[in-house]
C-alpha cells in the first residue's frame, strides 16, 4: 500500500464493492468512491469516506474522481444492461484506463471471471476477461482476479441458490447445473482484494482464485439443502435453453430473466482455477463450500444482509432503478407516508406502539393472532411492553422483540411468534422538504412451500392492517403536533348527522328489501323450513328496529371523536352495512341459499369487528349494536337450516 494515499472504490453500490468499503474504512484507508447516484450511496459508508458522483461511461466526470488516487479498485460490470453490455463494458473500461493513466494511478485492483481463454466463452465471461486486457492500457499496474462462483449471504449465486432449494422440492435441471465451478466464500474473496493492496509495485499480473472444492451447481444445491434440513430431488433434462432457464429463473428466484440468461449462459463453460499462483503470492488459504454456506446462513439468521447483488444499480439496467418485492426468498411489503410534521412528531407514536397503545388499527386482529399463536405454543400478545413510551435494544413488545432502534429514525421488530419462516417489521423515518416521510416495510423469509402459502394467505389482511397501521400513525403524529381542541359538534351538525346515518342505514334496507320482494311471496313460499321459523310479519319490524340502532350507533361514534378519528372504525360499519345487503340479494335475489349462508358467516365477522371498533370509541355504541349481532346470529343459524332442508 502507497503510504498516505487515498483508494478510489467504484461499485460501491454492488455486492462486492459493498463490502469492500467496510473493511477498507476499518484500516483506516482513505476511501473515495464513485456513484451514479451519491445519494444512495452516502448513508451506506462511514463519515470519513468521500462520495463523488460520476460514471464511468461518462469519461469527463472521471477527472475528478480519480484525482489523487494510487490504487483503484474497479468492481464494475454492466450484465443488468441490455443486448450491448459487452459495448458498455467495453466503453466504461476503455474511459477509466485513459482517466487513471492521465491521473497517474499506479495500481488497479480488478475482479473479473474464470475460464480458459482457448474455450468458447460466454459473451458474461469473454466480457469480463476483455475488461481486464483494456485495462491494462492505463499503464497501472493491474492485479486481476479471475473468480467463479461467490458464496455469501446475499450474493446473486447464493440467493438463486437458496431460492431454487427452498421453492422448489422437485427440480427439473438443465445441463448447466452440471457444470465445473470453483466457489469462493464472500470473506476469502474480499481478503484477496485487500491483499493486492500490500503487494509490491511491479508488473501487471492475473490471479486465478477459488476454494479448495471444485463443485456442479447441482452439488452446491444439495449441500444448502442438507444443511438447511431440506429434502430436494432433481430430475436432469436437456431442452432447457439458456432462454427459457431464464425465464424460468426470473419466475421462481430473485434473477432478472436478462441477468439469468446472461448467467446461464456463461454457467455453460467450467471455472475452474488451473494454476496455483495465488496460493504462491498469498497466505490465504481460502475455505470449502460447505463452510461458506454455512457462514452464509450464519450471517441471514443474524440480520438482514448488510449488502445484496441486487443494490447495485446496474441491476436493474439503464436508466430505470432497480425495484421489486422480493430479495432472494424475502417477501417484502412496503408502504410510506408524507406528514407535515417533524422527524420527532413522526417517531414519537412508533416508539409508542405495542402494549397498551395497541397497533394504530385493528387492535381485535392482533389479539385473534395472538390467540392463535398461543394456541400453537407461541408467545401470543401477553407480554406487552416494558415502559409505554422508552424502548431499547431487545425488549419485548407483545409477539415481537427489537432487533434494532435508532432515536427518530429507526425501528425493525423481530417476530417471536410460530411461524413458517422469519419475519420483520420496520418503521423508518426520514426528513423532506415539508416534514417527515414514514416508511413501513413488513418482511417475511418463507421456509419451504408452506411458507409461501401463509403469505399468501394473508397478503389482502396487510392492505387493511398494515396500511391503517400506517394511516393511524399517521394520523396520531399529526394530532400529537397539533394544538389539542375538543371535538364539539355543533347542534345542527348533530342533528344533520345523526338524518344522515338513519338515511344511510335505511336505504341500505330498502336496497335489501327491493331483492326480497322478488321471492318472498313465490319462491321463498316453496322452501321447506324447520318448525322454528318464525312468521313472516315478524321479519319487518324487527330489521326496522335494528337499522335505526345500527345508525345510531354509528352517530354516537361519530359525535364523539368526528369522522377523522372514527374513520376505520365506520370503514368497518359500512364494510358489514354492504355485506347485510349482499345477503339479501344472494338468498332472495339468486335463490342461493348456501352461497348465502357463507355470506352471511363473512357479515357475523364484520358485524364483530365492527363492534370491537366501535367499543374504543364508545360503549354504548358497541351495546347498541349486540341485538343486530344476535339476530344476525339466529339467521346464520335459520340460513343454514333452510339450505339443508332444500339441498
Amino acid at each position: 500500500m502507497f503510504a498516505d494515499s487515498r483508494v478510489l472504490v467504484t461499485g460501491g453500490t454492488g455486492y462486492v464493492g459493498g463490502r469492500l468499503i467496510p473493511l477498507l474504512e476499518q484500516r483506516g484507508i482513505r476511501v473515495r468512491c464513485l456513484a451514479r447516484r451519491p445519494e444512495f450511496l452516502q448513508p451506506r459508508v462511514g463519515p470519513a469516506t468521500e462520495v463523488v458522483a460520476g460514471d464511468v461511461l461518462q469519461p469527463e466526470t472521471l477527472v475528478t474522481a480519480l484525482r489523487d488516487i494510487e490504487t483503484a479498485f474497479y468492481l464494475v460490470h454492466s450484465m443488468g444492461t441490455g443486448k450491448d453490455f459487452e459495448d458498455e463494458d467495453r466503453i466504461a473500461a476503455r474511459n477509466f484506463a485513459e482517466a487513471a493513466k492521465r491521473n497517474g494511478v499506479r495500481r488497479i485492483i480488478y475482479l473479473g471471471g474464470l475460464g480458459e481463454e482457448q474455450q468458447q466463452l460466454s459473451k458474461h465471461l469473454r466480457s469480463r476477461q476483455e475488461v481486464g486486457n483494456i485495462l491494462h492500457e492505463s499503464g497501472a499496474q493491474v492485479i486481476e482476479f479471475r473468480a467463479s462462483i461467490v458464496i455469501g449471504s446475499g450474493s446473486l449465486s447464493f440467493e438463486l441458490i437458496r431460492a431454487l432449494v427452498q421453492k422448489l422440492p422437485v427440480m427439473l435441471c438443465p445441463k448447466w447445473v452440471s457444470t465445473p465451478a470453483q466457489p469462493i466464500a464472500i470473506e476469502d474473496l474480499l481478503s484477496y482484494l485487500l491483499a493486492a493492496m500490500d503487494l509490491p509495485v511491479g508488473p501487471s499480473d492475473i490471479f486465478e482464485i477459488g476454494g479448495p472444492d471444485q463443485m456442479s451447481y447441482s452439488e452446491i444445491m444439495r449441500e444448502y439443502a442438507r444443511q438447511r434440513g431440506l429434502k430436494h430431488w432433481m430430475i436432469s433434462v436437456p431442452f432447457l435453453s439458456p432462454r427459457l432457464s431464464s425465464l424460468w429463473l426470473g419466475l421462481v428466484t430473485p434473477v432478472y430473466a436478462r441477468v439469468g440468461r446472461k448467467l446461464v449462459d456463461s454457467l455453460r463453460n467450467p471455472t475452474l482455477v488451473t494454476n496455483s499462483r495465488a496460493s504462491e503470492v498469498f497466505a490465504i488459504r481460502p475455505r470449502g463450500v460447505s463452510e461458506a454456506i454455512a457462514r452464509a446462513l450464519v450471517n441471514e439468521d443474524h440480520e438482514l444482509t448488510a449488502t445484496r447483488w441486487s443494490d447495485a444499480l446496474s441491476a436493474s439496467g439503464r436508466p430505470k432503478r432497480w425495484g421489486g418485492i422480493r430479495f432472494g426468498t424475502r417477501l417484502v411489503d412496503s408502504r410510506e407516508v408524507d406528514i407535515g410534521v417533524s422527524v420527532e412528531a413522526a417517531f414519537a407514536p412508533i416508539q409508542r406502539i405495542g402494549g397498551q397503545t395497541g397497533w394504530y388499527y385493528g387492535n381485535w386482529l392482533w389479539r385473534l393472532r395472538g390467540w392463535l399463536d398461543l394456541l400453537v405454543g407461541g408467545v401470543g400478545m401477553r407480554r406487552a411492553r416494558r415502559d409505554p413510551v422508552e424502548l431499547e435494544n431487545g425488549d419485548t413488545v407483545d409477539c415481537w422483540r427489537i432487533e434494532s432502534l435508532e432515536a427518530n429514525r429507526r425501528l425493525r421488530l423481530v417476530a417471536e411468534m410460530k411461524l413458517p419462516g422469519r419475519a420483520w417489521l420496520e418503521f423508518e423515518v426520514e426528513p423532506t422538504d415539508h416534514g417527515s416521510r414514514i416508511r413501513q416495510t413488513a418482511i417475511f423469509d418463507p421456509v419451504g412451500l408452506t411458507g409461501l402459502a401463509y403469505w399468501y394467505a394473508i397478503y389482502p389482511l396487510h392492505e387493511f392492517v398494515f396500511g391503517g397501521m400506517l394511516n393511524g400513525i399517521a394520523t396520531t403524529a399529526r394530532e400529537s403536533a397539533e394544538p389539542v381542541t375538543a371535538w364539539r359538534p355543533s347542534a345542527l351538525n348533530q342533528v344533520a348527522w345523526l338524518i344522515g346515518f338513519i338515511f344511510l342505514c335505511f336505504a341500505s334496507a330498502g336496497l335489501g328489501a327491493a331483492a326480497t320482494s322478488t321471492s318472498v311471496g313465490g319462491w321463498y313460499q316453496t322452501l321447506a323450513k324447520p318448525s322454528w321459523n318464525p312468521p313472516d310479519w315478524l321479519f319487518g319490524p324487527v330489521w326496522s328496529a335494528l337499522f335505526f340502532m345500527m345508525a345510531v350507533s354509528a352517530w354516537l361514534v361519530w359525535r364523539s371523536h368526528g369522522w377523522r378519528a372514527a374513520r376505520p372504525a365506520l370503514n368497518w360499519f359500512g364494510i358489514q352495512l354492504a355485506l347485510n345487503v349482499t345477503w339479501s340479494f344472494l338468498f332472495f335475489g339468486l335463490h342461493r341459499p348456501g352461497l348465502a349462508f357463507a355470506e352471511i358467516i363473512a357479515l357475523w365477522l364484520a358485524i364483530v369487528a365492527t363492534c370491537l371498533a366501535f367499543q374504543g370509541k364508545s360503549v354504548t355504541a358497541a351495546w347498541l349494536l349486540t341485538p343486530y349481532l344476535t339476530w344476525t346470529s339466529f339467521a346464520a343459524i335459520l340460513n343454514f337450516a333452510i339450505w339443508r332442508l332444500n339441498s
